[in-house]
């Protein structure tokens, strides 16, 4: 038994049909054209994985960037309230 029940005779006579009716030079042509559109469709998923990744990054930056601008608005906090206190001592 071969693939899923067929065995490799059954397969054989199957190929033979099929170059009887299409030819080696359509058969040629319909395999580089189903070749290209599996090519097309990996570059497609490739490019939406990247385009999802830049948007998560995005995303990430985004969130970040407020928590910067707080923590340096709080430091310059401290250090105007230090100053204020150096100033009362003195």
């Amino acid at each position: 038994m071969g693939v899923g029940g067929i065995s490799i005779w059954q397969l054989l006579i199957i190929l033979v049909i099929v170059l009887l009716l299409f030819g080696t030079k359509k058969l040629k042509n319909i395999g580089s054209d189903l070749g290209g559109a599996v090519k097309g469709f990996r570059s497609a998923m490739t490019d939406a994985d990247k385009d999802k990744d830049k948007d998560e990054a995005d995303a990430v930056k985004q969130i970040d960037e407020p928590a910067e601008t707080l923590k340096a608005e709080r430091s310059s906090e401290t250090a105007s309230t230090t100053r204020a206190s150096e100033k009362d001592k003195a």
